[in-house]
């Protein structure tokens, strides 16, 4: 989901490792010990969770979390929380990283000390007030100032404890000092509308007037118990926007280590993308080099920059081009970790994640579920477990998701079918005397590389929520060890294991009923056939969760009310329940879902709303906080993108009080007002944003442009004569030094025109921003940033 700017989409992804935490204060109390665990929040909305590590004051956590950002934010912030049975879990301490200050700890592990958490600390949201000083003359003949202060509205209020009732008080500072001036309370708003007047009189003195001119009036909203003071403001007759601030000295003064320390790896990026036409001249060539054919010594890059590399070329090129290898040994077919493979690897990920959380979800779900020992190691066996107990629990294990897998072939994506029987043909024709490398070129992908590694870790592949606990891990990795060797349909087996006991434990499953099930799996999925996936699936669950929705009015006098309700997605039907494990209320076939979009805040006053669009309804659901609001969307939206019924138009807004709150029109079966965005041709099988990986391509080259400029150099040098090669480039071989010079110069050429476009934008925006403005309020340090960081720029320009 992308944040709209002027003829610009910013989009906000975040990857973060949390690693652990050390040094937290004891528990006053005779146990000491604390069962803590870690939130992810966006400014005060909480984002993810932990799972809880207990009696431990040095708790290990070792999860990861990424998600795109839908909206602005100021601060990344991390909570410890100490788990609590009878009361509320009580917070030790947090880490505040402002948006700005992201870049300083971009994809390095660092200790950041935990910060004490307050009422002043929690501060957030702006307010809309308008100031104007005025002269009036009494009928005594005494000037005296009067100041009209009006309070519009606020926006972005935090939500305590599920509450927000707040009003707004104003008061003047200095020698003239007044008694506060309140709101009426707006109840249940976290973006109350006051539009009220207050006036102050100011006496004329000389002390008067200077602090008048230097203290203008303080901005306090009180909501509950909480204080928070306004960014003190002018005096010119003019309205503006400003943040909330704590107020001055409202922390305790608590020592850097008392509250202990968080380590945490954070990479954030920022991708900020024109319109398609400026992408043009570098798409076009890269979209023509997916026809180049490249050895796989030249396709070999570093191990950060092939990540980089492979994520936006493999969305860019997928489909339009296949990127083949020429491999010497077919023993070692696209084992080595290429450009190529890599693309191949990504591309699994983007098609496959529906088809991986259908095949093995249910099964490892089960696993994580059991805690079942399966420790086959007579070194770590532990004294009360059985080997041959824990040998059988193994064994069934594998064999139950060796079925799943070897079973699930008519389920393959089509995008991925077609890669595959472009490898086995490409495969089969250069090592035409191996009958067998047709099998090896696509198990060396589905099993090595996909199925492999979703079963070692099933938290990156959107398989579990956390990372599994130590015992369970090491299930996984004994599962993961014998499906990749079952996959790899190696001649010797057993020679594939370092661990004599792990050779042992294979000699289950050397039957040829196991080999001959690889391979009708592999010879399926790389046929270039078509199958009926409905017809053959069985319901299997993607998503659930607990949320709010608004009753559907299926009742002609219902009353249409919020409740919270169990929501729960299969691959056949989303439904929602009173609570979990009870029968649904409502069942909508995926088929009857006609589009899945965001609803307008201002339809109910709630945030994180989205709809669920049907043939005669739609179904109002609010979503526990944006990251989630957003997930479900997608996954509503991939699960029926290939409706037929699929609407082009929408209604961003409810329908309340008999119109239409965006259209204003009065009939409720009236057509959308605005373009649906989530549809997809039925023919599609992917959605690929092919302007965000293009910009994210351009954002590597900009980078690198001094080396892109180099090779240029030297495929210039080489072409006049062939003389020494420059020592960066010397493993390289350019077959066509005059074409690769020419190329280099095209990318170099719309890489530079990209920057100047980029710099221009800049600069415009700079000129247009007003300081004060609802996107950019009084009090903004990251703006004041921004403006110090432009207004050297210009200078240098100039």
């Amino acid at each position: 989901m992308a944040v709209e700017e002027e003829g610009l989409r910013v989009f906000q992804s975040v990857k973060i490792k949390i690693g652990e935490a050390k040094n937290i204060p004891p528990y006053p109390g005779p146990n000491k010990m604390r069962d803590c665990y870690c939130t992810v929040n966006l400014d005060q909305e909480e984002v993810f969770r932990t799972k809880i590590i207990e009696k431990s004051l040095c708790p290990f956590y070792g999860e990861d979390f990424s998600c795109e950002i839908p909206r602005n934010f100021h601060h990344l912030s991390f909570y410890i929380f100490d788990r609590d049975v009878f009361r509320r879990d009580s917070s030790i301490g947090k880490v505040a990283v402002k948006k700005e200050d992201l870049q300083k700890y971009h994809g390095k592990d660092t200790w950041f000390q935990l910060q004490p958490v307050s009422a002043d600390s929690e501060v957030q949201g702006k307010v809309h007030l308008e100031l104007r000083l005025s002269e009036v003359i009494t009928d005594s003949g005494v000037v005296c100032h009067k100041l009209a202060t009006r309070v519009s509205e606020c926006q972005g209020l935090p939500i305590v404890n599920g509450q927000c009732d707040p009003y707004a008080a104003v008061c003047l500072l200095g020698p003239s000092r007044s008694d506060a001036k309140k709101t009426k309370v707006k109840r249940k708003t976290n973006n109350p509308q006051f539009d009220e007047v207050f006036y102050f009189e100011v006496r004329t003195s000389t002390e008067t007037k200077t602090s008048v001119g230097t203290k203008p009036p303080d901005f306090i909203v009180w909501e509950g118990n909480w204080v928070m003071y306004g960014f003190r403001g002018r005096t010119g007759g003019r309205a503006d926007w400003y943040f909330l601030q704590p107020r001055e000295n409202g922390n305790k003064s608590v020592k850097a280590d008392e509250l202990g320390s968080l380590r945490l790896n954070i990479v954030y990026t920022e991708d900020h993308v024109f319109p398609s036409e400026r992408y043009s001249p570098l798409t076009d060539l890269l979209l023509q080099s997916a026809h180049v054919e490249v050895s796989n010594e030249r396709a070999r890059t570093r191990g950060k920059e092939k990540q980089n590399v492979s994520t936006p070329l493999r969305s860019l090129l997928l489909g339009e081009a296949f990127l083949s290898e020429k491999p010497q040994d077919p023993n070692t077919i696209f084992r080595g970790n290429s450009l190529t493979s890599k693309c191949i690897d990504e591309t699994m990920k983007l098609a496959g994640m529906h088809y991986l959380q259908v095949t093995l979800k249910p099964i490892i779900d089960e696993i994580c579920t059991e805690h079942k020992p399966c420790e086959i190691d007579p070194v770590k066996l532990k004294e009360s477990e059985n080997l041959e107990t824990n040998r059988e629990n193994l064994r069934q294990y594998v064999d139950r998701i060796f079925n799943v897998i070897t079973t699930s072939g008519v389920r393959c994506p089509t995008v991925m079918c077609d890669i595959f029987f472009s490898l086995r043909e490409s495969a089969a024709t250069r090592f035409q005397v191996d009958q067998d490398v047709r099998y090896t070129a696509v198990s060396s992908f589905i099993f090595l590389r996909f199925f492999a590694p979703a079963i070692l870790s099933p938290n990156l592949f959107q398989l579990r929520p956390h990372h599994p606990d130590p015992c369970t891990s090491r299930t996984l990795t004994l599962i993961s060890k014998t499906i990749q060797t079952l996959g790899s349909l190696a001649k010797s087996k057993s020679a594939n294991f370092k661990e004599s006991y792990m050779a042992a434990f294979y000699d289950y499953f050397n039957e040829q009923k196991y080999a001959d099930s690889v391979k009708n799996f592999l010879d399926l999925i790389s046929s270039s056939g078509r199958w009926d996936q409905k017809s053959i699936e069985t319901p299997i669950m993607l998503k659930e969760g607990f949320m709010i929705k608004r009753a559907q009015g299926r009742n002609r006098f219902g009353m249409k009310n919020f409740k919270k309700r169990w929501f729960r997605l299969t691959n056949h039907e989303f439904t929602y329940h009173k609570t979990k494990g009870e029968g649904a209320l409502c069942r909508i076939p995926i088929e009857n879902i006609l589009a899945v979009e965001r609803l307008e805040e201002e339809s109910f006053k709630m945030k994180n709303m989205f709809q669920v669009i049907q043939p005669e309804r739609a179904l109002y659901i609010q979503a526990n906080n944006c990251v989630e609001a957003r997930d479900w969307i997608d996954i509503l939206t991939k699960v029926s993108q290939c409706n037929r019924k699929r609407l082009s138009t929408y209604h961003p807004s409810a329908y309340l009080n008999g119109h239409w709150l965006c259209c204003k029109q009065s009939i409720d079966s009236a057509p959308g007002c605005t373009p649906c965005t989530g549809g997809l041709p039925a023919n599609i099988q992917l959605d690929i944003d092919g302007d965000r990986e293009t910009e994210r391509i351009f954002s590597l080259f900009s980078t690198y442009m001094s080396k892109l400029v180099k090779m240029q150099e030297a495929c210039g040098s080489k072409s006049v004569y062939d003389g020494p090669e420059q020592e960066e480039y010397s493993t390289f071989v350019i077959d066509d030094p005059q074409e690769t010079y020419k190329i280099l110069k095209q990318i170099v050429s719309a890489v530079q025109t990209l920057e100047q476009q980029h710099a221009q934008y800049k600069r415009d925006k700079f000129r247009k921003t007003k300081y004060g403005s609802q996107e950019h309020p009084i009090g903004d340090k990251s703006f004041q940033c921004y403006i110090r960081q432009q207004s050297e720029s210009s200078t240098y320009s100039i």
